[in-house]
């Protein structure tokens, strides 16, 4: 048997409060003065008229407003001419004593003699003068400077206290939680299944569910309900949606909220959200609570407060510090928090008994960015013969969200070729269209910047093909895209630590480029601005972070805690300054060198690709295998697809 829904008591609104005001105002303007009876417009032709009839009884005239105001005799009002002009007032009571006529007077003087005359005549009537006033007007035309400022106050408290309306207006409730409430009633589809990869993080995130579902499981054996769960990876990597996953599948309720939902103007007001939000956790409990980018009121203390004045995030960090962990814990509320800056957060947050787990979400490798694809195709008409571990292999780097918009891309792109369905190279003509941006065919290119071009980007190919540990080329363009007027792409190979010869190879192949220039023109350009960037910032990683130089030897200045990022010293005297600075311009020259030997010994190899390149704009692997031979060295991939093929076999 079904239970009848009780009707929702109307909850009260501030708006009924300024509409009686506005109401009763009105009412009083209108009743406060002498015109609020109905009354006939008239003339002064017709007024003379019925005054020299004899007709008029009474005349007032009203000198603030230069208009008159008649009242005939009772005798008057039995004649024809005179049939409708009994006034009512707004009731609708009939008043037959009058005022019947008004009108308007352009001359209040010429109007009083005519009165003089008619009197000197004989003709009998009584004259009036007054003054109408309307007290009630005058004293909200005093008061409206006050009104005026006292509706200003209130919007701008309205538009600081985050706008909206809501139950008795945003300026009362402006220390209430911000938060969006999901339960089991509401409709969110997102469930892990839609998570693709992220397995280890997923199973942490699985067992918190399951704990709220299951208690029993984990404390009969006298295991404890974890306080928070932390989130920590790049952008795009899956954090949010995780999160999402869990408000899908728990059957308990979820609060989500942003950290910059706490930011406020006024004082108190985040601590008050805080304690706000706690305790409607705290009533729903068991329940889970999630804020997003959590960095926005979680920073460090006292590092960035250069004021030394009271801080109103340091109060709203201390408050939420206090809700997780302090003498009034509130038990079964889990807090789930993500955030792409962990460096920077508190270590007071950091700590067990807070955040007892921290979910570290990395980039999808090979495997996992296949299962991302399969989720994101899903919707998407392709080809039946789309080779999914292709695309995986063809996007190596990419975020879950990267991958997301390359599928969207790739469906955008065939329905302007209009085509039924979505293939290969959609795919493909999607990756490039991220990678390197909008192709620009109209771009004007004179003839001889197209060959010093075509030349940079035909160094890069060569070099990288004959280099070991450098990315073996996929693909090589000199239509501009974007902001740069070539572009090459390569396939990296993922690699969970880099030893020094890769990372000197992968410098020698980004400054093959400017070789290429100095050995067929002796001239360099400023083409080379992004591939100087890459080396400058490579050379000094080897330098003074991964402590890879001879000179310099085993050490790091790198500070994983990010406090050195408030320190305006350098975390080394001006003599190690004047080491790094030479030793970071000693390895970018000398793979510098090393890249202008290799071409000078492939001089004739480099003119004939370059002279393809002019010709066909766009090439491909297979066009260097047919001026370059097979590539001499096998890549990780390759090796790993040989080991798959031997096991196979066995």
């Amino acid at each position: 048997m079904k239970e009848e829904k009780k009707p929702t008591p109307q909850k009260f609104n501030i708006y009924w409060i300024y509409g009686a005001i506005i109401f009763v105002l009105v009412g009083l303007s209108l009743f406060g003065g002498n015109d609020w009876q109905t009354m006939n417009k008239t003339n002064i032709s017709s007024f003379e008229k019925f005054l020299n009839n004899g007709d008029i009884s009474k005349v007032v005239v009203i000198r603030n407003k230069s208009s008159v105001r008649v009242t005939l005799t009772p005798e008057a009002l039995n004649k024809s001419d005179h049939q409708d002009i009994i006034t009512k007032n707004i009731l609708g009571q009939e008043n037959s004593q009058g005022p019947h006529y008004q009108f308007e007077v352009g001359s209040l003087e010429l109007f009083e003699e005519k009165l003089e005359k008619a009197r000197s005549k004989g003709i009998p009537f009584r004259l009036e003068f007054i003054t109408v006033e309307n007290r009630w007007m005058d004293t909200i035309i005093g008061f409206l400077p006050i009104i005026i400022i006292i509706g200003v106050w209130i919007f701008l408290m309205r538009r600081m206290s985050g706008g909206g309306g809501g139950p008795g207006g945003q300026i009362f409730s402006i220390g209430k939680s911000k938060a969006k409430l999901f339960d089991k009633n509401t409709d969110v589809k997102v469930t892990f299944k839609d998570v693709a990869g992220l397995e280890g993080a997923k199973e942490e995130i699985q067992e918190i569910v399951d704990f709220l579902k299951n208690p029993q499981k984990y404390t009969v054996l006298g295991g404890k309900i974890p306080k928070g769960a932390l989130l920590v990876g790049l952008p795009g990597t899956g954090k949010t949606l995780l999160a999402k996953a869990v408000a899908g599948e728990a059957k308990v309720p979820f609060f989500s909220l942003s950290g910059s939902d706490f930011v406020e103007m006024f004082v108190g007001v985040g601590a008050s959200r805080v304690r706000d939000l706690f305790k409607q956790a705290k009533d729903k409990s068991p329940a889970i609570i999630f804020i997003d980018e959590i960095d926005a009121i979680g920073r460090a203390r006292g590092k960035s407060n250069m004021t030394g004045s009271n801080d109103e995030r340091e109060n709203t960090l201390n408050q939420l510090l206090t809700e997780m962990d302090g003498f009034g814990t509130n038990t079964n509320v889990i807090v789930i928090a993500a955030t792409n800056r962990a460096d920077v957060l508190d270590k007071a947050l950091m700590r067990a008994g807070r955040f007892d787990r921290q979910i570290y979400v990395d980039l999808p490798d090979l495997n996992e960015r296949k299962e991302i694809f399969k989720v994101h195709l899903k919707p998407i008409k392709t080809v039946k013969t789309l080779d999914v571990d292709f695309l995986s292999k063809q996007t190596p780097g990419f975020s879950g969200a990267d991958i997301a918009n390359v599928c969207n891309e790739s469906a955008l792109i065939a329905a302007r070729k209009n085509k039924k369905s979505v293939g290969k190279q959609d795919f493909l003509d999607a990756v490039d269209r991220i990678v390197g941006g909008l192709e620009k065919k109209n771009k004007i290119i004179t003839p001889e910047e197209k060959e010093t071009i075509a030349y940079h980007e035909a160094g890069h190919a060569i070099i990288s093909w004959l280099l070991e540990h450098a990315a073996p080329l996929v693909k090589v363009t000199i239509v501009p895209r974007g902001q740069s007027l070539g572009a090459a792409w390569y396939l990296p190979e993922e690699r969970q630590i880099v030893r020094t010869d890769q990372m000197l190879d992968e410098m020698c192949a980004t400054l093959g480029g400017r070789a290429a220039e100095k050995v067929i023109f002796n001239k360099i350009s400023t083409g080379a601005l992004s591939d100087l960037e890459k080396v400058t910032r490579q050379a000094k990683a080897m330098v003074s972070v991964y402590g890879l130089n001879d000179t310099l030897g085993n050490i790091t200045y790198y500070d994983s805690s990010g406090q050195s990022d408030y320190s305006f010293s350098k975390p080394y005297s001006e003599e190690t300054a004047q080491v790094i600075d030479k030793e970071i311009s000693k390895i970018i020259e000398k793979q510098y060198d090393r890249a202008i030997e290799l071409l000078k010994k492939s001089k004739g190899k480099l003119k004939q690709l370059a002279e393809r390149l002019l010709e066909k704009e766009v090439i491909f692997k297979d066009d260097l295998e047919n001026i370059l031979g097979k590539r001499p060295f096998k890549t990780n991939n390759e090796k790993i697809e040989e080991a798959k093929a031997l096991v196979k076999k066995k």
